[in-house]
């Protein structure tokens, strides 16, 4: 079993981003299972997700259209945003015991990686 962790980081703003919804799930026959689903905290992390079985096609779903409209400063408010929502898809090696994988936003664009 593999932990799974992510950091949100606004790039636009230079801070974290707080309170994008994440959602994880691993790939399985028929489409995707959900195993949980969080929300950033006030450091633009999320470090509750559940583990993810060795040898699995895990995705972080992050829900960016809803932390894009609660940005009150946002000179976009009322335009909707260009990436709604971000889906990344990794396999999860069987002997790896943790991921983490950040997500660095702003508003027309993003960029993933592997981190430690």
């Amino acid at each position: 079993m593999a932990g799974i962790s992510t950091h949100v980081l606004d790039t636009s703003l230079g801070r974290p981003a707080e309170g994008v919804p994440v959602e994880l799930a691993v790939h399985a026959e028929g489409g995707w299972q959900v195993l949980g689903a969080s929300a950033t905290d006030a450091d633009g992390r999320v470090t509750d997700l559940p583990d993810v079985a060795g040898g699995s096609v895990a995705r972080l779903l992050f829900d960016t259209a809803k932390y894009h409209a609660a940005q009150a400063a946002d000179p976009r408010s009322g335009q909707p945003p260009f990436f709604p929502e971000v889906s990344i898809v990794f396999t999860v090696a069987p002997a790896q015991r943790h991921y983490h994988v950040p997500l660095l936003l702003n508003p027309f664009g993003y960029s993933v990686y592997r981190g430690s």
